[in-house]
């Protein structure tokens, strides 16, 4: 196949990493988004589109300038990837996209599938919330179905002291998830890969740290994980790869109890910052499988070359670079942002154990 531009829809950090592992391998890079100039992703690509993601004409004249799609995030109109999946493979894919864009969906998937998913209740009404927290044994966890991330849309709750007309006044979203609380003992996250022939494997998985919502460390392969838990996280996450019928890469973020459960959280159809890691730490990192696999080269190895942590760099972080940059056993990745902000990603680290 003679793949010379890939189209990648989304202007971040992780459209960033995608355009230079493709430009790696010899591949040019086409950024689409509503933010597309001069944004992270376009600073590193040979061109880019900004339109909406509900411009058809702006889609079809971008389809008409790549060979192959994807997205570097999950909130991508699922039309927009219907429409150019109408010129060549897209990935994810648009069922992918359509069920990792809502908290509901995820679940109600995970628990089909047999995936073990904390106790939920759809919510689209005080009235709803109200019922749901009278029958709530301990606390929980309501969130918004759409447009959550970095523990954003997310309020902890309890049936003793939450006021049910305050708090769906307080979330203002049309629907939301009530979630009963895990009591884990730790975070990890599985990362599947799956080419448009069907055929899939996984990296190793990450053990994960957040604070504030947000992810601080991973370290991989997961080093506290059983391998009971790791057989049934990678279970899980090719059984939903197959379900939605992934095309790329997905992660499935999940939780492991005292009694070595593994827990279902959620899913991202695309490169996830968990394994930001695998750029130094695999042989293949998730950006260049991606590209391999939406360019029709095949899939690489994507083993681990070692032990190694990611830390995040946000905002805050920044005062650390130079003694970073001092240590040439680490590796800095700075995504290009203009506005440091504190609990804003502005890079990562990464060193081998």
């Amino acid at each position: 196949m003679n793949i010379k531009t890939i189209g990648i829809l989304g202007s971040g950090q992780l459209g960033r990493m995608i355009a230079i592992a493709a430009a790696e391998m010899g591949v040019r890079a086409h950024i689409f988004a509503p933010d597309a100039i001069g944004s992270p992703a376009a600073e590193v690509a040979h061109s880019a589109t900004e339109a909406d993601y509900t411009d058809e004409a702006a889609l079809k004249a971008f389809a008409a300038s790549i060979d192959c799609v994807t997205s570097e995030f999950e909130n991508v109109p699922a039309a927009a990837m219907r429409l150019l999946a109408e010129y060549f493979p897209a990935s994810p894919g648009a069922e992918a996209l359509h069920i990792a864009q809502n908290r509901l969906r995820e679940k109600d998937l995970a628990k089909s599938l047999g995936i073990q998913t904390p106790a939920y209740s759809a919510i689209r009404s005080a009235g709803d919330l109200a019922a749901a927290l009278q029958k709530l044994e301990g606390k929980a966890i309501l969130k918004t179905t759409e447009l959550g991330y970095d523990g954003k849309g997310q309020i902890r709750v309890s049936a003793e002291d939450s006021d049910a007309e305050a708090l769906w006044a307080a979330l203002k979203t049309p629907e939301a998830i009530l979630e009963g609380f895990v009591d884990f003992t730790a975070e990890v996250s599985f990362l599947v890969w799956r080419d448009r022939d069907g055929k899939m494997g996984v990296f190793p998985p990450a053990q994960n740290l957040h604070k504030n919502g947000i992810l601080a460390k991973s370290t991989a392969p997961a080093p506290d994980i059983s391998a009971n838990a790791i057989e049934a996280g990678n279970r899980a996450v090719c059984a939903i790869a197959e379900a939605v019928d992934l095309h790329g890469i997905l992660a499935m973020e999940a939780f492991v109890t005292a009694e070595d459960t593994l827990i279902f959280n959620e899913i991202a159809p695309r490169p996830h910052n968990s394994f930001h890691w695998t750029i130094e730490g695999c042989v293949t990192s998730q950006f260049r499988q991606l590209v391999r696999i939406i360019a029709g080269f095949g899939a690489g190895d994507t083993s681990a070359k070692g032990e190694y942590v990611m830390e995040n760099l946000l905002g805050e972080d920044l005062h650390r670079l130079e003694s970073l940059y001092a240590d040439g056993t680490k590796s800095v990745h700075l995504y290009g942002k203009t506005e440091a902000r504190d609990g804003r990603k502005m890079g990562h680290v990464t060193y081998q154990l």
